[in-house]
C-alpha cells in the first residue's frame, strides 16, 4: 500500500486504500463503560502487526506490569469494531513516538517515506479521529500542504527521564519538524500525514510536544498543525 511512485486515481481513492490501516488507539477494560477508552490515532506499519502513534497517547504506566491495557479498534463499520489488545514495544519520548504490537492476523501496512524530508509546498492529507468515538470512529481526512520545515527546540528531560537514550538525544540537539496548513485536533495525535499523490507516509501528527514548545504563549488555537518527520519513526522500528 502506498508504494513509491504509485499514483491513486484520486484523493478519495487514496483515502479508501489507507482507511483500513488507520486505527483508534486507547485503553481497554472489561469493567469500564465503554470498555474502550479512546486516546488518539495510530497507523499500521512494518510487518502489519505494528501500530505507530505518539508517546503522549499512552496513559501513565502503559507498558509496565500492572499498567493499563492498551488496544486498537479494527474492522470498523459505523459504531462497530473489534478491540484488539496491543503491547508497547518501543517508545521515543524525546520525539514523542511509540510503537505498539498486536497478535493475530496482520493488517495492511502503510509505506514509510524513504526519500528524506518532504518538500515545502508538497500536497498532503492527514487522517485520524479528531472526534474520537462520537460518530462511531469514522475516519476524518484533512487536505493541505507542508507549509514549512523548521527546527523545534525541546525542553531538557527531567532527571527521571535521563536514561542513556535521552542523553544521546539531548546531545543531538534540535530536530526539524513539518508545519502544516491543514488543521489537526487532539484526537488526530499519532495519525499519519501522507503524500496526497502516492500515499506514502511523510510524518506523524503531533498536537502536544511541538505545540507546547512552539506555541506556549498562545491562549487559543492558531490553525497551525505540526508533524514529526517519518524518518524518526523508521529509526525506532529498526532499533526497537
Amino acid at each position: 500500500m502506498g508504494l513509491p511512485g504509485a499514483r491513486a486515481a484520486s484523493l478519495p481513492d487514496l483515502i479508501a486504500q489507507v482507511r483500513p490501516s488507520v486505527l483508534p488507539v486507547g485503553t481497554f477494560s472489561l469493567t469500564d463503560s465503554p470498555r474502550f477508552g479512546f486516546r488518539g490515532t495510530g497507523f499500521v506499519v512494518g510487518d502489519g502487526t505494528l501500530v505507530a502513534t505518539n508517546a503522549h497517547v499512552l496513559p501513565e504506566g502503559a507498558g509496565t506490569e500492572g499498567g493499563p491495557m492498551m488496544a486498537v479498534v479494527t474492522g470498523r463499520s459505523g459504531a462497530e469494531g473489534q478491540a484488539r489488545r496491543v503491547r508497547v514495544v518501543a517508545v521515543d519520548r524525546w520525539r514523542d513516538l511509540a510503537l505498539l504490537q498486536f497478535d493475530g492476523p496482520a493488517l495492511p501496512a502503510l509505506h514509510l517515506n524513504e526519500g528524506g524530508l518532504a518538500r515545502e509546498g508538497q500536497a498532503i492529507a492527514l487522517l485520524g479521529f479528531p472526534l474520537g468515538g462520537t460518530f462511531g470512529y469514522s475516519l476524518v481526512a484533512h487536505h493541505g500542504i507542508v507549509a514549512s520545515i523548521t527546527s523545534v527546540a525541546l525542553p531538557a528531560p527531567t532527571a527521571r527521564q535521563l536514561d542513556p537514550r535521552a542523553l544521546i538525544k539531548l546531545r543531538d540537539g534540535n530536530f526539524e519538524i513539518y508545519q502544516l496548513d491543514a488543521t489537526a485536533y487532539p484526537g488526530n495525535s499519532g495519525g499519519p500525514v501522507i503524500d496526497a499523490e502516492t500515499g506514502v507516509v511523510l510524518g506523524i501528527v503531533n498536537m502536544v510536544l511541538v505545540k507546547g514548545s512552539r506555541e506556549s504563549a498562545l491562549s487559543s488555537p492558531t490553525g497551525i498543525s505540526y508533524a514529526i518527520p517519518i524518518s524518526h519513526l523508521a529509526e525506532l522500528i529498526r532499533t526497537r
